[in-house]
């Protein structure tokens, strides 16, 4: 049986939605509903509850993106689930298409290790503070980086504190005495042995990452792991990954014969030297590299945040360990799952045409002014004239709003926030914060009520009544 969709709206975007539902000859039947106010935002369960006395023949009803509306008072109220949609109209393609290939996105198999690179000059307080912070980031392990001829009296310490709390905990060190000392303190995972110290391993019951004793000779990549497989005993083996124009090609092409030449292997990739070393947005290379990681089945991946320019690596590592599960358990390419890894454009950025805005301009009645974004540039209308400009500083003279500091203040905040998203090619949404995806955190939006007026509207009306 075709499910029925019932999908309600306002005045001004009615015969939008109409035609867009039309043209996407969707596989289920659809309904629209005019509920009666001008903009589909204004819509609340309230008014939605007073003028939709029933379902109807509904199997579903749909709100717009931005109504403010409790989801779950209205499904309870009509019997049928009522879901909010895409924010904008012209998302409700993709919407139903994302709808039919809707995969979970808490799951991943990839373990982050969150390395502390100067654990040793840091309090165990100062310690447990950033290992709260990586965890929450999306870290797994807290590595404890060890600093090179550099005492590290408190290390037992640092492990058994991280325990305590129930982190995972790794020692990366070049000096076999702290890592024989981390793994007696209990740490979880010991970076790195090679086939000269392979007798800490005997005496502790921690993993051991692998490398190779000298640089690039994975014959002794080889033999290390030989031993601790004649042994029984766990381990990670890395090749050690090199920073570009320095053996990056060779490098992945050790990750590569690894995976080949031995296909149970744990393998753990250290991505530092690509993200701190490389001075590019860090969000495409971290998505290569957990891509890269996914082909190879590695399952472990160490991190590290040091450079300004890879505050949110965390973050990015988190997301894209995500997205690269479900590409591969959907057999999907890694696209239309999330948006979090596009922080600087938008894969559909200017949902209007100019010619719609300059439909939209023209149903105006108010003097309330709208903002929009087109190919052309900025769009701002109200009922006394529609006006477009690429440079917003051109629109001041036309807005009419000299007398009135508080709306010029509002109008000159959205409007540079409009320019800055139409020269990156974003999304813009008026009186909505810009979506930098991963980038930076995004405010706490509650959908089931209303925004509150603003600093400036506030302003303006205590001017009036004062």
């Amino acid at each position: 049986m075709t499910e029925s969709i019932l999908f309600l709206t306002g005045h001004l975007a009615q015969t939008r939605l109409e035609a867009v539902l039309q043209d996407m000859e969707a596989d289920f039947d659809w309904k629209v509903l005019d509920i009666g106010v001008k903009v589909a935002a204004l819509m609340t369960e309230e008014i939605i509850m007073r003028r939709l006395p029933d379902r109807g023949d509904a199997d579903k009803i749909m709100l717009p993106g931005r109504c403010r509306a409790d989801l779950d008072r209205l499904s309870e109220r009509y019997g049928v689930p009522v879901v909010r949609g895409p924010d904008e109209i012209k998302d409700i393609p993709a919407f139903f298409g994302r709808a039919r290939k809707a995969s979970d996105m808490t799951q991943y198999d990839i373990q982050i290790f969150g390395e502390i690179i100067d654990a040793t000059a840091m309090t165990i307080e100062e310690i447990l503070a950033l290992a709260e912070d990586y965890s929450f980031k999306g870290a797994d392990v807290i590595d404890l980086g060890c600093l090179p001829d550099t005492p590290f009296p408190h290390l037992e310490d640092a492990v058994r504190a991280l325990k305590t709390h129930g982190y995972k905990v790794s020692i990366d060190s070049a000096d076999p005495d702290e890592l024989l000392r981390g793994g007696k303190a209990g740490a979880d995972y010991l970076l790195s042995l090679n086939e000269s110290t392979l007798h800490i391993a005997d005496a502790v019951s921690s993993v051991p990452v692998l490398i190779p004793k000298d640089h690039g000779d994975m014959a002794s990549l080889y033999r290390a792991m030989d031993a601790l497989d004649a042994k029984g005993r766990p381990y990670l083996a890395d090749p050690v990954l090199d920073p570009i124009n320095f053996g990056f090609m060779q490098s992945l092409e050790r990750y590569a014969r690894l995976r080949r030449e031995r296909p149970d292997v744990e393998i753990l990739l250290g991505t530092g030297n690509l993200t701190e070393l490389t001075e590019a947005d860090t969000t495409g290379t971290t998505a290569m590299l957990i891509g890269i990681a996914s082909e190879l089945k590695i399952k472990n991946v160490l991190v590290v945040q040091v450079s300004p320019h890879t505050r949110r690596t965390y973050e990015e590592h988190d997301v894209a360990r995500r997205l690269m599960f479900a590409s591969r358990a959907d057999g999907e390419l890694p696209k239309g799952y999330t948006d979090e890894l596009l922080c600087l454009h938008a894969k559909r950025p200017f949902p209007q045409t100019p010619e719609e805005i300059a439909e939209n301009a023209a149903a105006v009645r108010d003097k309330n002014f709208r903002i929009e974004i087109a190919e052309d540039g900025v769009h701002i209308y109200n009922r006394d004239g529609h006006h477009v400009a690429q440079d917003v500083f051109e629109l001041f003279p036309k807005l009419g709003i000299d007398e009135d500091g508080p709306h010029a203040f509002y109008l000159g905040a959205e409007l540079a926030k409009a320019e800055i998203a139409w020269r990156l090619a974003k999304r813009y949404a008026q009186d909505d914060p810009l979506d930098w995806g991963v980038a930076a955190d995004t405010p706490s939006d509650d959908r089931t009520r209303l925004k509150e007026a603003g600093h400036t509207l506030l302003a303006k009306k205590k001017g009036k009544t004062s």
